[in-house]
């Protein structure tokens, strides 16, 4: 075993000498010598990289909290090891939570779900309102726009297109019965 820069290696395996370290320093060379193993490991207990990559972060952060608590300092590694472990149980177990409440809620949503004639139905009745929608003169078209798909007040549909209050009710007017004259055909 010898010492090189804060690296000691034992048998071809790198680890990090620590126990004179203060914390910033020895979590920096810790990361930079077992970040990557320590990513691979969580990597093979979650499902997801990113995952492992939190998972190893947070426990990089907490034994930097803590590293005034570590009783033995060199033990560092196994520390981070068990927190990586322990961080990947409580990730698959939100998992194992989350999947089970999303699995209820996709049964309930299958079992309120309209049939496919009431989608067909309505996919229909959409693209009919949108083509009635679209025979609309222009400023119809954008008052009604505006005032039933972004909800706006009058005042603020008068401010948008540049035209009175006065001018807004009358285009929502005449645009709403010509939208029911073509509506009506449809039906």
């Amino acid at each position: 075993m010898y010492t090189l820069s804060g690296v000691t290696t034992m048998r071809g395996a790198a680890t990090v000498s620590v126990e004179r370290w203060g914390a910033d320093h020895a979590v920096t060379q810790m990361y930079a010598a077992h970040y990557t193993s320590l990513v691979r490991l969580a990597g093979l207990l979650v499902r997801h990289s990113g995952e492992a990559e939190e998972i190893v972060q947070d426990a990089f952060v907490a034994m930097h909290g803590r590293w005034r608590q570590l009783r033995e300092p060199d033990k560092a590694l196994a520390y981070l090891r068990r927190s990586v472990v322990n961080g990947a149980r409580s990730t698959q177990r939100h998992h194992v939570v989350s999947d089970k409440h999303l699995s209820k809620h996709v049964d309930d949503v299958r079992r309120h779900a309209p049939s496919a004639e009431q989608q067909t139905l309505t996919a229909e009745t959409r693209q009919e309102v949108l083509a009635a929608l679209h025979r609309l003169p222009q400023r119809q078209r954008e008052v009604l726009v505006l005032r039933y798909y972004s909800d706006l007040a009058e005042a603020d549909i008068a401010d948008a297109l540049g035209i009175s209050r006065g001018a807004v009710k009358s285009h929502a007017s005449r645009g709403i019965s010509s939208l029911r004259a073509n509506l009506e055909d449809f039906r």
